[in-house]
């Protein structure tokens, strides 16, 4: 009898999602150990943009950072079987919502809602909790270099309800579309997809490649930016989602530059809170100014 690829990696992540809290958080930390001796690319990206983000800080406290990071990244990993193969009752028991009176009331006011979502570590158990609670919500979706990861990626974040997932080759215009019917977007803010569409905005004082989409489409569309802030307790493996009221004011009088500023600040500010939770893994600095030297 042949296995497929696809249905061991589903038995895999349908045990962690069944398995019991301990056991998860056991698997979070064998894997947490393990992840930044294999990864070793990845481990040199997140030294990288720790050296840079916080250089007052010195070595030894940036190891404690980094350390943690690998730790609360892992288990986020282990936690996609939950997310994607768990009960909903026990989704709701780890994974607390806060704020969502927010959303309902722009629901009610017919608003155009932007969940502004930046790259934390529970993002996606973040993303998986609010499409329990929305009836309807889009989001962009960038397709998996594996077909049978694919494959369950887009099952498992489209469980709940109508979720849209909108491929990242249809650009914006895919998300807007939805967006002017009343769905809610859930909107990933901070990648580097290069200088089309974006400027060099500060981000922990470094020039960072920052798309000017939500102030633009906040602008154009009179949509409320909702920020959505997301939180793991890698002691309880229990999920915390803050969402906060919408954005005062934003644009308000800004350009959308002034106004992106104001977004990277707010993503500065949520991660400084503890910074092992954002997401240090990506190349956030990968496109530099002309003339300046690659980070990485």
């Amino acid at each position: 009898m042949i296995v497929s690829r696809k249905s061991v990696l589903r038995a895999i992540f349908t045990y962690f999602g069944r398995c019991s809290t301990p056991t998860r958080l056991r698997w979070g930390r064998l894997l947490g150990w393990v992840a930044p001796r294999l990864l070793r690319s990845r481990a040199h990206i997140v030294r990288v943009n720790l050296l840079r983000c916080f250089p007052d800080l010195d070595e030894a406290a940036r190891h404690v950072i980094f350390k943690r990071h690998f730790r609360l990244l892992a288990q986020s990993v282990i936690d996609r079987g939950l997310c994607w193969f768990g009960s909903r009752d026990r989704i709701e028991q780890t994974v607390e919502l806060h704020g969502e009176d927010h959303l309902g009331r722009l629901l009610a006011e017919k608003r155009p809602i932007l969940l502004f979502a930046p790259h934390f570590i529970a993002l996606d158990a973040a993303a998986t909790r609010l499409t329990l609670y929305l009836k309807e919500s889009a989001t962009m979706y960038t397709r998996q270099s594996d077909p049978d990861v694919d494959d369950i990626v887009r099952e498992g974040r489209s469980r709940f309800h109508t979720v849209h997932l909108i491929s990242r080759r249809a650009g914006i215009r895919g998300l807007i579309r939805h967006l002017r019917k009343g769905v809610p977007v859930y909107y990933l803010p901070d990648m580097d997809f290069g200088i089309e569409g974006a400027q060099f905005i500060p981000f922990f004082g470094v020039p960072a490649a920052t798309l000017l989409s939500a102030a633009q489409i906040a602008q154009t569309w009179n949509a409320a930016v909702v920020p959505v802030i997301s939180r793991l307790d890698p002691d309880t493996g229990q999920y915390t989602v803050e969402v906060g009221p919408p954005l005062s004011d934003f644009p308000g009088g800004d350009d959308a530059i002034a106004a992106t500023r104001r977004l990277n600040a707010l993503i500065e500010d949520a991660a400084r809170e503890d910074p092992a939770q954002y997401y240090w893994v990506h190349r956030r600095f990968k496109t530099r100014p002309a003339g300046e030297a690659g980070f990485y």
